[in-house]
């Protein structure tokens, strides 16, 4: 991780809840108070968007387009790891119209430096984004969810592309739809996880890997919050709201809670870390990718 994040957002211009294709989506409900809750969105966005700048992140913005609501989760747009952008393949029609559009965006970044590759899934081979690629930088591995929306057989492809190794955990609880609403690694090792969300085969291949001390199980009251979906900034984890056990349990770790509600959002099923995508994650410290490439170039220079 860096001292300066770099993170894509997208203002919620046109963010709606204006079909279902996840438990939290009412639509129904959403046109009942259409404006308010518009509004609402846009004022926690601001202040996500405020809280972030001030713990030093630099953001990249999407621009919004009328027609994609959930353009706004930019977490889902790809897996960006060393500056290469693999970029999302959506399951539902409803989201599929997102691909061209993060395509574009993530071309603007090339042309700025900001990214060096952009990779593409084949057909038929689903993975939305960051979503379901949650990086963990302890371990140098991410946890990838399958089954909702994502294809077991992604996992071979973000090995390919992006060079870490992923360890494929099956989804089994639909409010968790999203790798991203069920766990979240911290940047002192340990993982918060929602253990309803997970098979018994996926709770043993977390328990493999991560020590007990490591490991914070989230209620179930905190789990409907949606407060796994954190972003986590060095000693600082930003969600929408958490519970006084959680919070503590944290700040007795040495980190810093800051809740930025984000109800609006909720109701679309996404908070912190769904408007959030990381750009500038590494797979190993700069130094030695700096080491490694100058070996690399040396013996490239011996060759005939």
């Amino acid at each position: 991780m860096t001292k300066n994040p770099h993170i894509l957002m997208c203002r919620p211009k046109f963010f709606g809840v204006t079909y279902a294709i996840n438990p939290w989506m009412d639509p129904k409900s959403w046109a009942s108070q259409a404006g308010a809750f518009a509004k609402d969105a846009r004022r926690e966005w601001r202040d996500l968007y405020a809280q972030l700048k001030t713990l030093g992140a630099e953001i990249s913005l999407v621009a919004p387009e009328e027609g994609l609501p959930d353009l706004v989760f930019t977490a889902n747009a790809a897996v960006v790891m060393d500056g290469k952008a693999l970029l999302a393949r959506f399951r539902h029609e409803e989201r599929q119209g997102e691909e061209p559009v993060f395509q574009r965006s993530f071309e603007k970044l090339r042309a700025k430096g900001a990214i060096s590759e952009i990779r593409t899934l084949p057909d038929g081979v689903f993975l939305e984004g960051a979503g379901d690629c949650v990086f963990d930088a302890t371990r140098k591995i991410y946890w990838m969810g399958h089954g909702p929306r994502s294809s077991l057989t992604a996992r071979r492809y973000v090995e390919e592309h992006l060079g870490v190794e992923t360890v494929a955990l099956q989804l089994a609880d639909p409010r968790f739809y999203h790798m991203d609403t069920a766990l979240c690694p911290l940047a002192r090792g340990e993982l918060i996880y929602v253990p309803e969300a997970f098979t018994e085969d996926g709770l043993s291949e977390i328990s493999a890997r991560v020590t007990p001390e490591k490991r914070i199980p989230v209620g179930p009251e905190d789990a409907v919050r949606l407060a796994a979906n954190a972003v986590n900034i060095d000693g600082a984890i930003v969600l929408s709201r958490c519970g006084e056990d959680l919070r503590r349990r944290l700040e007795e770790r040495g980190y810093r809670v800051i809740e930025t509600p984000l109800a609006s959002f909720a109701r679309s099923g996404g908070s912190a870390f769904c408007l959030t995508l990381r750009l500038d994650l590494r797979s190993r410290p700069a130094a030695a990718a700096k080491v490694r490439s100058a070996q690399r170039a040396a013996v490239a220079a011996t060759m005939p």
